[in-house]
């Protein structure tokens, strides 16, 4: 495709992204107005539901398909990173190093840290439905604090933490669940995703219905996932040299 073809597709594709841009602005109500539809219907249906928060309301109930999209998204992309780095023909895998210098109090520090920011995550996956928080902020939390051996500059003991295998399965079983638990919506004569399990008490743990079951594969996918990718950047960049 020559560069003139390539720029004509670019105007055209603008031009029309900008013409429905524009009428969207033109039709959207002026800033400061009362009248706000979308949140006094989401937060209607989060009470409704049983689910004190409303973004997890939102992102598990309301758009649940729209979320699973994005927990696709989120698989493919690791799946593809981990096929771009995996080793080439004209590279090895060196012999483990040791550890490198660390100021101790980062040391000591990284080691600490570890199991709170891994309860901090766990919590925010677990109480999702109820407080802001949910599976994607706490599977990024749980992610960050296994690597935090790695600031600890331990290497080595960040890779006996996260046998890749275990971590590549549990990021499909995030997946799995929620396209399972989707089902179970159509075996029950629903929908697809639909909330169907017992809704319990407004601000209990066990409430909301599937929302907090699906805050909790999401954040185990978005864990594994990050895990996964990251782990291929760091093999990249410490044992991987060339030929």
């Amino acid at each position: 495709m020559s560069r003139r073809v390539r720029i004509a597709l670019f105007l055209t594709a603008a031009s029309g992204l900008a013409v429905v841009l524009a009428m969207a602005f033109l039709a959207a109500p002026p800033f400061g107005e009362s009248w706000h539809p979308y949140r006094d219907s989401a937060v209607a249906i989060a009470l409704r539901q049983a689910t004190s928060n409303v973004v997890s309301s939102i992102n598990f109930d309301l758009r649940a398909m729209d979320t699973l999209g994005e927990e696709t998204i989120l698989f493919a992309s690791v799946i593809g990173a981990a096929t771009l780095l995996r080793l080439g023909d004209d590279e090895v895998r060196r012999p483990e190093s040791r550890a490198r210098p660390v100021i101790p109090t980062v040391r000591v520090l990284g080691w600490l840290l570890l199991p709170v920011a891994l309860l901090l995550g766990v919590d925010v996956i677990a109480h999702g439905q109820l407080t802001p928080g949910g599976g994607f902020q706490g599977g990024v939390v749980v992610a960050t604090g296994v690597h935090l051996l790695y600031v600890a500059g331990s290497y080595r003991a960040l890779r006996k933490l996260r046998p890749l295998d275990w971590y590549t399965y549990a990021e499909s079983v995030g997946v799995g669940a929620f396209v399972g638990l989707g089902c179970l919506g159509i075996l029950t004569g629903s929908a697809f995703l639909a909330n169907v399990l017992p809704k319990g008490e407004f601000g209990d743990l066990f409430s909301g219905g599937t929302v907090g079951i699906l805050s909790v594969a999401v954040g185990l996918e978005v864990a594994a996932a990050v895990v996964v990718l990251l782990a291929q950047f760091l093999e990249q960049a410490i044992a991987v040299v060339r030929k």
